[in-house]
């Protein structure tokens, strides 16, 4: 009975704590400003059919080539005739999934590194940090230059893993997989302080395992840094996906936002004077990534205690 009370008594603490930290966002106007704009483009992405028609039309000619903005195709059209309104909104979901998908890995492989890291501390330390270096040194955009192509060539453009299409599922990988370094390194900084404290040493005198102090005292104590590291991590991702796309390495058959900008500029929309061709996607990758820049700063204000004190 005490057991339930004491479980109960946690619940409510937490849930205390969960509304203490929802009015303080609340008050901040970058924060709520990059939440607005983020809940918008995630209904875009899991159901862009409340705006658009479904995807098949988005691929298939409406309108004729470059067609202005108009009453009818309000984006315009590109050089193909599609409607430009319906490949961007298709277009929110496939980028964002790759975003998602893509910081989901970064921060695995971050976050596990950088506890193992500095909680086990020397030749294990020694050599996940000098990996991790190795990652750091390198650009991560020209990695990724490098392997996405390689790694397309191995597996077939056209091939499909787990209903994802092998272009798209390579672009995730490389992403995450170059840019897990500074999450590593963010972490194990953390848990070398954390693993000192009295709880952890309590723990230890005890008999609790390392894995259990891991989980169970560290992790814990570092959520506010992952929380704070995925969102400004998915604003790169979605950055680098662009990219990519957008210099040929996207999948042609499915219409992100960098893909609509490398249809763009294959088909010299910019010259022609068509900047409704460039224009919807490119201001949609800025506004998500303004977004989440907005919403990474406030986070950190509020959720680290050593930002609140500077401020």
């Amino acid at each position: 009975m005490s057991a339930a009370r004491a479980s109960g008594s946690r619940w409510r603490l937490r849930a205390a704590q969960l509304r203490a930290f929802a009015v303080r966002y609340a008050g901040r106007a970058d924060g709520m400003i990059g939440l607005v704009v983020l809940v918008f483009f995630g209904i875009l992405a899991l159901a862009p059919e409340l705006f658009v028609g479904p995807l098949e039309t988005a691929t298939r000619a409406s309108a004729h080539a470059f067609d202005a903005p108009s009453a009818q195709h309000l984006f315009g059209a590109d050089d193909l005739g599609r409607d430009i309104l319906n490949r961007t909104v298709h277009g929110a979901r496939i980028s964002m999934t790759i975003g998602l998908m893509a910081t989901v890995i970064t921060l695995v492989f971050g976050v596990v590194l950088g506890l193992v890291a500095g909680y086990s501390g020397g030749m294990v330390d020694n050599l996940l940090m000098r990996v991790a270096d190795f990652f750091l040194v390198l650009p991560t955009f020209v990695l990724a230059l490098i392997l996405a192509p390689v790694l397309i060539e191995v597996v077939g453009a056209d091939a499909e893993v787990m209903g994802i299409r092998a272009t798209l599922l390579v672009i995730i990988v490389v992403i995450g997989i170059t840019s897990w370094a500074a999450t590593a390194r963010i972490i194990r900084s953390q848990t070398l302080s954390l693993k000192e404290r009295m709880f952890v040493d309590r723990a230890r005198v005890v008999g609790v395992g390392p894995g259990r102090i891991i989980l169970r005292h560290i992790l814990p104590n570092v959520m506010n840094l992952i929380v704070a590291n995925a969102v400004l991590t998915f604003a790169s991702a979605v950055l680098t996906e662009t990219t990519l796309s957008f210099i040929g390495l996207g999948d042609p058959f499915q219409p992100s936002w960098g893909q609509i900008l490398n249809g763009a500029q294959d088909s010299g929309a910019a010259g022609l004077g068509a900047w409704w061709v460039i224009a919807p996607p490119a201001v949609s990758v800025v506004l998500v990534i303004l977004a989440f820049t907005l919403m990474g700063n406030a986070l950190d204000d509020l959720l680290n205690p050593k930002s609140r004190v500077r401020r």
